[in-house]
């Protein structure tokens, strides 16, 4: 997923004041006008806040990378071109005052991996070699081609990566196996357990590519990391009224997305802080 805004104050030392001031107005006066130039199904999104004369741009790029779905009998299955960075959102983000880029859990959907325009690897796909690449390597690769693209690209303003939010708070069986997350409160400090899997493979990734960005790309990049304050809260996901209940298909708790009030808003309230900071 890649969030841009754009700001339009004049000088610089006012358009970080102003971003503040703006975050912390949404939420109780401003209003953005969608002005998306696709229709209201398309999750790309350009969201317009006339008061302020602030734009943001959500950019649907699950994989931060070129992606094709393959459909017909397979969808859900996907080509990742992991050296190639998905040039719906690279090739607008100069316009941009800051570039937000996250990802993880679609990194764990069934994908074939190709570099050089050639077939490397894949995760949970039949292939006529053997390859001992997994789904942290595709995810580390997307980090590392979309951060090395906006570097090679120039991009002047500030690169946010933010960090996994967490995977395991299904309890009783997994996604697909009744798995649900019924808490009504907020894990103790020796209630949560300690990060492990494919997240903390994931959030290893993210760090050791914020770092490398950070140390030899030139970017001026930050990191924005709610994962340890994500794993105290399972109480904030929708559970089994993430859907609507008349729908009449297959579904799943939903122990991965986040109830809108919520623990989410930390993310704001980080996000605020940093741009402050960087005032």
């Amino acid at each position: 997923m890649v969030l841009c805004f754009k700001l339009l104050f004049g000088p610089t030392a006012a358009i970080f004041l102003s971003a503040v001031v703006i975050l912390s107005c949404f939420t109780n006066v401003a209003s953005p006008k969608d002005v998306s130039v696709t229709d209201k199904t398309d999750p790309n999104k350009i969201l317009y806040y006339e008061g302020y004369n602030f734009t943001i741009y959500l950019f649907w790029s699950p994989f931060l990378v070129r992606s094709e779905e393959l459909g017909g009998d397979r969808p859900g299955v996907f080509r990742l071109y992991l050296d190639e960075p998905d040039d719906r959102w690279l090739s607008a983000a100069s316009r941009f005052d800051y570039v937000l880029l996250s990802g993880a859990n679609w990194f764990t959907r069934e994908s074939y991996f190709y570099e050089r325009g050639q077939l490397v690897g894949g995760m949970y796909v039949p292939l006529n070699f053997t390859s001992s690449l997994t789904n942290q390597y595709s995810h580390r690769m997307a980090f590392r081609t979309a951060l090395r693209a906006l570097a090679v690209a120039r991009f002047r303003g500030k690169v946010i990566l933010r960090t996994l939010s967490p995977m395991s708070h299904f309890e009783g069986g997994a996604y697909n196996a009744g798995g649900d997350c019924r808490r009504t409160r907020p894990f103790g400090a020796n209630e949560t357990a300690p990060m492990g899997g494919v997240e903390l493979e994931f959030y290893t990734s993210q760090l050791e590519e914020f770092r490398e960005a950070a140390e030899a790309t030139g970017l001026d990049v930050a990191l924005l990391d709610p994962t340890a304050a994500m794993l105290m809260r399972p109480d904030g996901h929708p559970s089994r009224y993430g859907h609507w209940p008349d729908e009449k298909r297959t579904l799943y708790n939903d122990c991965i997305h986040w109830c809108l009030p919520g623990p989410v808003d930390a993310w704001n309230d980080m996000l605020l802080h940093m741009l402050s900071d960087s005032n």
